[in-house]
């Protein structure tokens, strides 16, 4: 892995593919065990968690189904404190499992306000997997049960994760380089 640069910042790596795979599959397992014959909806939070969420519902071997919805909060290369809806959920979740899938639990407003939101819909329960999670920049209490891996309030790109839409399809996870002038 060499460095990268986007929008005139110089990104350093971070977290390598291989280890993100790694810990995905040990995730895909705990749900397989966790959620057998029960048939969870993962709700995929867009753009930013498809790479995570694909790859974890591809290592659920359980009955298991999967939709999207779509929030912005990101400005940059930092939350807004506003939690905008662009797409919707559509399926009834009355009743079912749900696991939200995210791509970064960092201040919690996003989380906060999905589950939020989920809960008026009657699922039986609602559970949080993030591939990351920066629990130093919480401003809600949150606590995410499946977490690819905790990490500082750094800013990173790669792996779904994107400053201004860039980077999203680089396949390791790269952390802004302070040292570069």
């Amino acid at each position: 892995m060499t460095k990268v640069t986007y929008k005139g910042l110089t990104f350093k790596p971070y977290i390598t593919n291989e280890r993100i795979a790694a810990r995905i599959n040990e995730l895909g397992r705990q749900i397989t065990e966790e959620y057998s014959g029960r048939n969870p909806l993962l709700l995929c939070v867009l753009n930013g968690a498809f790479p995570f969420a694909a790859d974890l519902f591809r290592r659920i071997e359980t009955d298991a189904e999967i939709a999207f919805i779509r929030f912005k909060s990101y400005d940059g290369m930092s939350s807004t404190g506003n939690v905008k809806q662009l797409m919707g959920l559509t399926e009834n979740i009355e009743g079912r499992p749900v696991i939200v899938v995210e791509d970064i639990v960092d201040t919690g407003n996003t989380i906060v306000s999905l589950v939020a939101d989920l809960k008026s819909k009657n699922p039986s329960e609602i559970k949080v997997a993030t591939l990351l999670f920066k629990p130093e920049s919480l401003q809600c209490d949150v606590c995410p049960d499946y977490v690819g891996f905790s990490i500082p309030p750094k800013f990173i790109i790669g792996f779904g994760l994107d400053l201004d839409g860039a980077a999203r399809n680089l396949r390791d996870i790269y952390v802004l380089d302070e040292d570069e002038d």
